[in-house]
C-alpha cells in the first residue's frame, strides 16, 4: 500500500489525531459527520502505508529534571564508520535523535542532559570512547521558541 493517496478525509483524520491521538474513533467520528467504522478503516489503511507510524505522548524534558539540550555536531573519521558510530549512539539514553546531514557535519544529534557537567562527562565517557568519532561541534539551546508538527 506504498502509493497511498491520502483524501481530505484523510487529512482531517490525521490533524484530529495530531490535536490529540488519545481520542476515540467514535469522538473523531462525530466531528467529521461519518462513522467510527470509517475512521477505523482509514486508520488502518493509514498505518498500513506508513503515513500513520505510531502514537505517543509528549513529554516536557525540562519538568523531569532534563534542563540542558544540546545539539551537537559530529565529524566521522569516514563515511565507513557511519554503521558503527550509530549502533553505539543507539545505546546512550542522553541521545534522543540523530540525523545523517549534507554540510559540514556527518552528522547532528540532539542531547538532552540534567546539566552542563552531565554533558560534559557524556562527552569524555562516551563520546570521546567512539574512536570513529574525528570531532564535535556543541551548540547548547537557549530556548526553542518554535516547536511543531508538520502541517497536513
Amino acid at each position: 500500500m506504498e502509493n497511498y493517496q491520502i483524501d481530505s478525509l484523510d487529512r482531517e483524520i490525521l490533524k484530529a489525531l495530531q490535536a490529540d491521538a488519545r481520542q476515540s474513533y467514535l469522538d473523531i467520528a462525530r466531528q467529521l459527520d461519518v462513522s467510527g467504522g470509517t475512521i477505523h478503516q482509514r486508520v488502518n489503511r493509514m498505518r498500513a502505508a506508513g503515513i500513520i507510524t505510531g502514537s505517543k505522548i509528549t513529554v516536557d524534558a525540562k519538568r523531569l529534571g532534563h534542563g540542558v539540550t544540546v545539539l551537537l555536531g559530529l565529524h566521522l573519521t569516514n563515511a565507513k564508520a557511519m554503521s558503527k558510530v550509530l549502533a553505539k549512539l543507539e545505546t546512550f539514553p542522553e541521545v534522543l535523535e540523530a540525523y545523517y546531514t549534507t554540510g559540514g557535519f556527518s552528522l547532528i544529534l540532539k542531547i538532552a542532559v540534567r546539566s552542563i557537567e552531565d554533558y560534559h562527562q557524556f562527552l569524555i565517557r562516551k563520546l570521546q570512547a567512539i574512536d570513529e568519532v574525528q570531532s564535535t561541534e556543541s551548540f547548547i539551546c537557549m530556548d526553542q521558541p518554535i516547536n511543531r508538527d508538520i502541517e497536513i
